[in-house]
């Protein structure tokens, strides 16, 4: 079925009503000032609405469909052409026998029916009638088909955004969880700990950030604490500093838009590495940038052909959904270290 067929019930029944009834009135005022004579007008304009209304939405609902949308445009004008003249002798007839043998009153003279400047003058005023009722509807439904695309878009972009956090949740618990079994394999007095804070970060998961767009970067960064905390029970040898160079009470961003930076340098900078480093600058530029940086050394044997995992690359999914190009995600090394730089802007307009 086709678009405009499928649309003609959205506008509903009371503005159809309330369109061809303010609409003769307007006519009825205007003719019966006229000719001085409402009683004519009210006839004639009662004559000339019956045709107007069934002409416009057969125009709307039969014709459009089944041939301008097809591209059948020259089916379409003979269908036109031919509704009109059918149009003229049903109104001709009609005037002629209910109302006055003088079936243009308009004129300077009197008119017989089928004289070609009368068929003229008719077809102009339905075709008058037919592009304005037409304008008018087709506006309003697209308006209204805009509308439902940008509903559709923006469910699509929160059922796209849903997927990819969902994908990003499971494979880091799958990862603590990994390392949770590593200790209990050796029998580790750790493995309480690391129980009641993976708790921790499951609860913040679960509840604190279900169904939200943003959370305060404050509750991020103690996300990212909590993290740090098991995996400096996972490593012997690992030094881990967070830096707040800004105040950032009142910042928010996206839930776990951040972690996966952080498991990639536990990841890849504890491979061999007997004295891993990681480092993690955050603050504010200018009051409209955030700027997250992430620090972590590495053993120069290491593939860094590695370091984008499936976290990373939903992250970098997520941050192109919500921010589209205004952000700026970079991967570089300088010695023997490896840097992520991610900056987004603080306050992001949907």
């Amino acid at each position: 079925m086709n678009r405009i067929s499928k649309m003609k019930f959205d506008i509903k029944l009371q503005n159809h009503l309330w369109f061809w009834g303010v609409y003769f009135l307007l006519n009825f005022l205007r003719w019966g000032a006229y000719f001085n004579n409402y009683q004519y007008s009210f006839k004639s304009n009662l004559i000339e609405f019956s045709l107007h209304i069934p002409l416009v939405y057969f125009n709307l609902f039969v014709l459009v469909p089944r041939y301008v949308l097809k591209s059948k445009y020259i089916t379409y004008t003979f269908s036109l052409i031919a509704s009109l003249f059918a149009i003229y002798l049903i109104k001709t007839a009609l005037t002629y026998y209910i109302i006055s043998q003088n079936i243009w009153p308009e004129a300077n003279r009197e008119y017989k029916p089928f004289e070609i400047n009368h068929i003229v003058a008719v077809c102009i005023g339905e075709l008058y009638v037919l592009a304005m009722a037409s304008s008018v509807y087709l506006t309003l439904t697209w308006l209204r088909e805009r509308e439902r695309n940008r509903s559709l878009r923006e469910n699509q972009f929160k059922i796209k955004l849903k997927y990819l956090e969902n994908q990003i949740q499971p494979h880091f618990f799958f990862n603590t969880l990994n390392n949770l079994y590593a200790l209990s394999l050796e029998s580790s007095d750790k493995v309480p700990d690391v129980i009641i804070k993976l708790s921790r970060l499951m609860e913040y998961v679960l509840y604190d950030i279900k169904g939200t767009k943003s959370v305060k970067l404050i509750q991020e960064i103690d996300y990212i604490h909590n993290y740090i905390e098991i995996e400096k029970l996972r490593f012997q040898n690992v030094e881990v500093s967070i830096n707040l160079e800004s105040d950032i009470d009142d910042v928010e961003v996206p839930p776990l838009i951040f972690i996966s930076l952080i498991e990639n340098a536990f990841k890849h900078g504890g491979l061999n590495n007997p004295n891993l480093k990681i480092k993690v600058n955050c603050k504010i530029i200018d009051n409209k940038t955030l700027d997250f940086e992430v620090l972590n050394n590495f053993v120069h044997s290491q593939n860094l052909k590695t370091k984008k995992g499936i976290g990373l690359s939903n992250t970098q999914k997520r941050l192109k959904l919500i921010y589209k190009n205004n952000y700026n995600l970079e991967y570089k090394t300088k010695f023997n270290y490896y840097i992520i730089r991610l900056q987004i802007p603080i306050n992001n307009e949907d």
